[in-house]
């Protein structure tokens, strides 16, 4: 992000920072830097599907810190992709380097800075209960949080370095020098220590004039561009005459030679050796467009922090009308994900890469469904489109073709008048998308509706199938109350080795999660969105089936909790119900989607599995006993699935060759 290397080069000039003790002032907070550095640098769980009730806690110490130093937060959020698509080799180069990251910490279990998948919904979510004004960018934030804190005369909290080339009248605090669990009393006034930085110190300090900075920023490489990729790269290095010089002082030294930007950036093309007068030009114009990010545009976000009022789309549309009017109060709210401008711009879609083995399908996969049916409702069928999904294949990226769904109630729906359609159709669409019904979900609180009916989904099309032991820890974790998941974190202890073929299950289900959330969104919430740090924790789910399979019982405090039994045991009752509505008519649709040699008969493995787990003594006088049953089912102590010789090989060459899953899940699963 922004200046590679900067940060650091200013560190090792503290005479640059002012140490402030920061109280009672608005403060505009670059979102999508805080949620990555606070999720990284606290040792949370990357590996294992995040620990996201631990994520929340650390959101809601944060938040508590700044009231209690009188601090005002402004959150603001990126946005969609440039249309321009200025940054996409930047994005594109990113993207490449998560997935040989997310294949290292599967295999070597090292922390490699992926953030799990619900990590960025878990921010939001906690930011919107604690009441925090929060709002999401069309576009790139960073211009936005400039003119913001501007007009506002206060400074912005980011550890993006960009934000040391813009000029920012009230500074910067860079989030590493920003001690807010170290809050200090000075009186009866509370204070947070911290670092602010001024970019007229920048070039005090190391003499360079303030109107050259974005050309420094330019040339030096940003988000926008890279001169060092380019065929003949200057090597700056031979202008610092330091004992140790570096890439960054180098330039440094070279630009206190001009005044103004332009002079510059020619003399810089003019370095370029072996290089033609029309490759000269393509650079000197990309430099310039890497200059002009930092110009400040007219705060848009004002109106809405006082007023409420979204900003206009008219700056960041591709085609005037191409995006409708009502999405701007949801998508300004950060109601609505941002990746709808992208399919409705660009028809690209940026897709997770969690944690998993090269070897191992993409968890995207089988949640392409859902996500079929939200381009359907964006693009319309006028015209064939295609929606270009950017995912792995083993360790490349790829772009993957996909065509939008449209049929059943989606057919008569209109995306310009989508939030006027009657509650029932648009509830309509999100069910059959995840193929339940809303009577088999009616028995169930709100906040498990979504939930449980992504779990049917998931068992019908996870590859391979879930055994009985994750579909049980599943529904534990969803059913644990909030004290309890809490208590339940303390009592995992160290974790075992991660095991791939549960960490790809789980990451199938949270795939499946989270493009159910966002179509959710877009429908304009048919059903609750479910808090997700109150719902699912992935370390817990992940000791909670190496218990299962080595035998050991799980704390004796789940006993307790009466209300997490009766949620536990209303979740198994729906799944077994859809089983049993659905087996037939899938077993036929599967068989005409698919020749006999390539199915992989779900509907018998699920059978016995959620025979064991079903429960059946619902009647109020039998309560006691149903209860006391599942407490006993709470243990784990007992194997639940007693399976065929064949089925037990099939699953144990699943287990050990993961290339197997991948070949399996990629020789054609299709919409059913």
């Amino acid at each position: 992000m922004g200046v590679q290397g900067l940060a650091t080069l200013l560190d090792s000039q503290p005479r640059i920072y002012r140490d402030t003790k920061f109280r009672k002032m608005r403060l505009v907070i670059d979102g999508c830097n805080l949620l990555y550095l606070m999720y990284f640098k606290s040792g949370l769980d990357q590996n294992r599907g995040g620990e996201y009730a631990t994520f929340e806690d650390l959101i809601e110490r944060f938040v508590k810190a700044l009231r209690d130093c009188g601090i005002m937060p402004y959150v603001v959020l990126d946005g969609g992709s440039d249309h321009t698509d200025k940054k996409l080799e930047t994005v594109t180069l990113r993207a490449k380097s998560r997935i040989k990251k997310a294949h290292q910490a599967a295999v070597g279990g090292s922390n490699e800075d992926i953030l799990p998948q619900l990590a960025k919904i878990v921010f939001r979510q906690t930011l919107a209960r604690l009441e925090v004004p929060m709002a999401q960018c069309f576009a790139e934030a960073d211009p936005q949080i400039v003119a913001l804190a501007n007009e506002w005369q206060c400074p912005v909290l980011s550890n993006d370095s960009d934000f040391y080339i813009f000029n920012l009248s009230s500074g910067l605090l860079p989030i590493s020098h920003f001690k807010w669990e170290e809050v200090e009393q000075s009186g009866s006034q509370s204070y947070i220590p911290c670092k602010t930085y001024h970019a007229n110190s920048f070039c005090i300090a190391l003499e360079i004039k303030p109107q050259l900075l974005p050309t420094f920023a330019a040339l030096a490489g940003n988000d926008y561009v890279k001169l060092k990729r380019m065929e003949s790269p200057i090597d700056w290095v031979q202008f610092d005459p330091s004992e140790k010089p570096s890439h960054l002082k180098g330039l440094l030294c070279w630009l206190k030679g001009f005044n103004e930007p332009q002079e510059a950036l020619e003399a810089a093309v003019r370095l370029m050796r072996g290089v033609s007068m029309e490759r000269k030009a393509k650079v000197l114009q990309s430099l310039s467009l890497g200059m002009d990010e930092y110009q400040v545009p007219p705060s848009s976000l004002t109106k809405f922090f006082i007023h409420g009022m979204p900003p206009p789309f008219l700056a960041v549309e591709k085609e005037p009308g191409l995006i409708p009017d009502w999405m701007r109060l949801p998508l300004t709210q950060a109601r609505l994900t941002a990746d709808v401008l992208d399919v409705l711009q660009l028809q690209r879609m940026s897709l997770s890469l969690p944690v998993a083995h090269r070897d191992m399908p993409s968890s995207n996969l089988m949640s392409r469904p859902l996500r079929q049916v939200m381009y359907g409702l964006l693009l319309g069928g006028g015209k064939p489109i295609q929606v270009e999904e950017s995912d792995r294949d083993g360790l490349q990226l790829k772009l993957i073709p996909v065509e939008p769904a449209f049929r059943g109630v989606t057919q008569r729906l209109v995306l310009s008048s989508l939030d006027k359609a009657e509650l029932s159709e648009r509830l309509q669409v999100l069910l059959e998308a995840l193929q339940v019904t809303e009577s088999s979900l009616r028995n169930l609180p709100p906040q498990l509706r979504l939930p449980v009916a992504v779990t049917c989904f998931w068992l019908q099309r996870a590859e391979p199938p879930p055994d009985n032991r994750l579909l049980k820890a599943l529904l534990l974790g969803l059913s644990i109350g909030d004290s309890l998941r809490h208590r339940a974190a303390l009592q995992v202890g160290n974790q075992p080795k991660l095991d791939l073929n549960v960490a790809h299950a789980f990451n199938q289900w949270q795939a499946c999660l989270k493009d159910s959330i966002h179509l959710n969104q877009l429908l304009g919430f048919p059903l609750p969105e479910p808090q997700v740090a109150r719902l699912y924790e992935g370390t817990l789910v992940h000791n909670i089936v190496h218990r299962m399979r080595t035998g050991r019982r799980f704390k004796a405090f789940l006993k307790s909790d009466r209300s997490s039994v009766k949620r536990y045991h209303a979740m198994v009752s729906v799944v077994h119900q859809f089983h049993t509505q659905r087996a037939p008519s899938l077993s036929k649709t599967l068989k005409k989607a698919a020749p006999s040699r390539c199915l992989r008969q779900p509907l018998e493995d699920l059978t016995p599995i959620l025979q064991q787990l079903f429960l059946q003594d619902q009647d109020e006088e039998k309560e006691v006993s149903s209860v006391v049953r599942a407490q006993e089912d709470l243990y784990f102590d007992e194997p639940l699935l007693v399976k065929t010789r064949y089925r037990t090989k099939e699953r144990n060459n699943r287990c050990n060759k993961p290339e197997l899953s991948r070949k399996e899940e990629c020789r054609g699963r299709d919409i059913i």
